[in-house]
């Protein structure tokens, strides 16, 4: 697996893509000015007008002679039905399903493709946290049921983004494009450069064998000079991210959590992760639940540098996951990332320590429940590496 570390590299233009009534658009328009290949990896893919206008755009390309490979999750394209599939596959789309469930695999059934790249030529990249269902965008309506971003990538670093997804290509194949110790990049996580414009690299995961993706968070909440601001629509996050918001917390760092309310995709985690809401309330970090729709963006904000993609930071991303996030120090970027997410916390309900000792037994019920269930099941499959 790929083992090496992405530098940063400046010359960039990033772009901050707000729901999918923005980023849709301006993805399919991408695909439809490709002239030599697209490359696309998502976790969630399903039958429906999102996935209809996608496939059309891509069967689309594929005729006109562009190289278009898509990557979709084993489990994350189970609603993908034959029809669309085998459209794409007419159209001469080369398809490859990452870790198809198996009953014999076991727990490696829980390894996925969480990541979210569409790579067009060699001109842009698009990365975030959407998937391709109606929730994230409805043609018909024009709407979004889920409040998500991505981020158009310009310049030098499209070539790292074609590069994540060509190594995993591969690999779907049974195919290594490099030696491990020929890969690309760094041996350890490269320092902050100034900040400047244009300044990105690309971060990722590859289950429990590479975690640059959260070694960098974590460094960057431990060296935060003014705030933390962490979006996640699941909070289950490990001891060393948790202790990082804690002590930032302590030493007067702003820190806000960004999380989903009651409109969620899976109840049973939000209450889950509700268990640390005590502690991290008495430490000072403040806690917001979005309420307009169910909250999807992964996205943070320490001090001027932005991370955002398809990691939610949680044991189970980063435990069975491929992640991959931009990580970016660009005034522009950042002030984008700073309104959205101020926008975020007015449209969310803050969460008081007095709101937490005042919830009703019912709610408590299942914070316990779900709470013991999560810690369970993680001491279980501690104890089978």
């Amino acid at each position: 697996m790929m083992g090496q570390i992405f530098p940063w590299k400046s010359g960039n233009r990033f772009e901050l893509l707000i729901d999918g009534q923005q980023f849709f658009p301006v993805m399919l328009t991408a695909i439809a000015r490709a002239e030599h290949q697209v490359a696309l990896e998502l976790y969630l893919v399903e039958d429906g007008h999102c996935s209809k206008a996608l496939v059309d755009a891509l069967c689309t390309a594929a005729v006109r002679g562009v190289r278009v490979r898509c990557l979709f999750d084993g489990f994350g394209s189970l609603r993908l039905g034959p029809a669309l599939r085998n459209r794409l596959l007419a159209a001469g789309v080369l398809l490859q399903v990452y870790n198809p469930l198996r009953w014999r695999r076991g727990v490696r059934n829980f390894h996925r493709d969480h990541r979210k790249i569409l790579v067009v030529d060699d001109r842009v990249a698009y990365v975030g946290g959407t998937g391709s269902t109606d929730e994230f965008w409805n043609p018909v309506k024009q709407t979004s049921l889920w409040h998500e971003v991505m981020v158009a990538v310009e310049g030098p670093l499209v070539a790292h983004w074609q590069l994540i997804f060509d190594y995993q290509w591969l690999a779907s194949l049974g195919r290594h494009p490099w030696k491990p110790e020929e890969a690309p990049g760094l041996a350890h996580l490269p320092p902050y450069p100034p900040m400047g414009e244009g300044l990105g690299r690309v971060a990722y995961a590859n289950a429990r064998q590479h975690r640059d993706i959260v070694q960098s968070l974590v460094r960057s909440i431990r060296t935060a000079r003014q705030r933390v601001w962490l979006a996640t629509p699941y909070f289950l996050p490990s001891w060393k991210v948790r202790r990082a918001l804690i002590k930032a917390a302590r030493r007067g760092i702003e820190v806000r959590l960004l999380l989903t309310g009651r409109r969620t995709d899976h109840p049973p985690v939000r209450f889950a992760g509700q268990r640390y809401y005590p502690r991290l309330l008495r430490s000072g970090v403040r806690i917001f639940e979005y309420q307009p729709r169910f909250l999807h963006l992964k996205m943070v904000l320490v001090d001027e540098w932005v991370s955002v993609g398809s990691c939610n930071f949680d044991h189970w991303n980063l435990r069975f996951n491929l992640e991959a996030n931009l990580e970016a120090l660009d005034p522009t970027l950042t002030a984008a990332a700073d309104a959205c997410m101020r926008q975020d916390f007015i449209d969310s309900r803050e969460i008081s320590i007095d709101d937490w000792q005042a919830r009703p037994w019912h709610k408590r019920l299942r914070q316990r429940l779900w709470g013991w269930l999560d810690r369970l099941v993680v001491n279980l499959l501690d104890r089978r590496r």
